[in-house]
């Protein structure tokens, strides 16, 4: 177009019609690219249109079309699609496209309007044309459907935990949206929602591992190895932001190894004395040491029971002693250091040298110095 006054109807009639062509690529309609030669026209009206001197400078008025083109399309067609989908399958896909249509609109968009940003913009300190794209799309979009979305999303995730098969690009994609947003967006319309949902979750297998017949400490702690495992490498794909693996492992952590801690490493026949108690349970001891090692005081409790479970053999011991007639010192130290031995092999092996089951074995034996009221030259321990 020549570089004379245009109005600025005459202006905007023909960039509607490159507008228009670009709405009709995003839908996918029957549209050759735009050429080098239709860019550098859209560009051209509108620098002219905003390097006419007042009172034909339209810098105002294309920057407020600007937005009011994104506003229109998002309401005539970007919203409707994602709200009427009948599924959240479909409904997550829909968003997923029209998100990637609408950074495709923005970037293009752009482009047209870019000399805009070079002058007008900068010059009145106004937000940019992409931050103004991204905050239509946030507000028309993101903020109407986001609480279906985090659910649809969770309901997901539940649903591959118990072993379904689902579209897991897809989820990973609907998380990049949310993360897109803002972090601010993604933390507090997902994350808070998606580690709440995640401790329910665990609190309700916590407590079906728990009441399943003969189920033992060491059936549970399979289980739990094997769900913070897959939690660990779902949040690796799902997203590359280490605070939520974070938030989520130390809840399902909670969940699973605190809140019935008692319940699970103290029951009767199957639980964590059970296990010291059989040679072959190494492996199980050492599962358990790992678990709790993770949970800041986590080892205390385990490592008191040891003590405790020490200091019963040993007084068991001493009391077998007493009961025999013709027990000797000798005999009754020998199977003491025996124990202090077989235990010593935990401390090293499955507990891997851990200070606290180093002070569980020696206050055990301690107590049982005392019981036994041994001369100095027997206590060996």
């Amino acid at each position: 177009m020549d570089r004379k006054t245009i109005s600025f109807e005459q202006g905007w009639k023909y960039m509607e019609k490159g507008i228009t062509k670009l709405k009709r690529i995003m839908e996918g309609r029957p549209e050759p690219p735009f050429t080098t030669e239709e860019c550098m026209s859209l560009y051209t009206t509108v620098y002219n249109m905003c390097a006419q001197k007042a009172p034909y400078d339209y810098s105002l008025q294309l920057y407020d079309k600007y937005r009011e083109v994104i506003e229109n399309y998002i309401d005539a067609t970007v919203l409707p699609s994602i709200v009427d989908k009948y599924d959240n399958e479909s409904m997550l896909r829909e968003l997923v496209h029209r998100w990637a249509n609408h950074k495709f609109m923005i970037k293009w968009l752009s482009r047209f309007f870019s000399y805009l940003e070079q002058i007008f913009i900068a010059r009145n300190k106004l937000p940019s044309l992409f931050e103004v794209g991204m905050t239509c799309f946030r507000n028309l979009v993101y903020k109407v459907v986001h609480e279906k979305v985090t659910k649809a999303v969770i309901l997901f995730i539940n649903e591959e935990r118990e072993g379904k098969q689902i579209d897991r690009a897809l989820v990973k994609d609907v998380l990049e949206i949310f993360i897109e947003m803002g972090m601010d967006c993604y933390e507090k319309d997902f994350e808070a929602e998606f580690i709440k949902d995640s401790g329910d979750y665990y609190s309700r297998k916590a407590l079906s591992w728990i009441n399943e017949e003969d189920s033992s400490c060491s059936d549970y702690m399979i289980k739990v190895e094997e769900c913070l495992n897959k939690e660990k490498e779902r949040m690796t794909y799902y997203l590359k932001n280490s605070r939520t693996e974070t938030k989520l492992i130390e809840k399902v952590q909670h969940e699973l190894l605190v809140v019935h801690s008692n319940q699970i490493l103290e029951k009767e026949n199957y639980g964590f004395r059970a296990l010291l108690r059989d040679d072959d349970k190494v492996d199980h001891l050492s599962r358990i040491f790992r678990l709790y090692c993770e949970i800041p005081q986590g080892l205390d409790s385990v490592s008191n029971m040891f003590k405790e479970h020490i200091t019963a053999e040993g007084m068991a011991l001493i009391q077998q002693a007493e009961d025999a007639a013709a027990a000797s010192k000798e005999a009754l130290m020998k199977k003491i250091k025996e124990l202090h031995d077989k235990y010593m092999e935990y401390v090293v092996g499955s507990f891997q040298n851990h200070t606290l089951f180093h002070k569980a074995l020696t206050e055990a034996f301690e107590v049982l110095n005392l019981q036994q009221n041994f001369s100095s030259t027997m206590k060996i321990f």
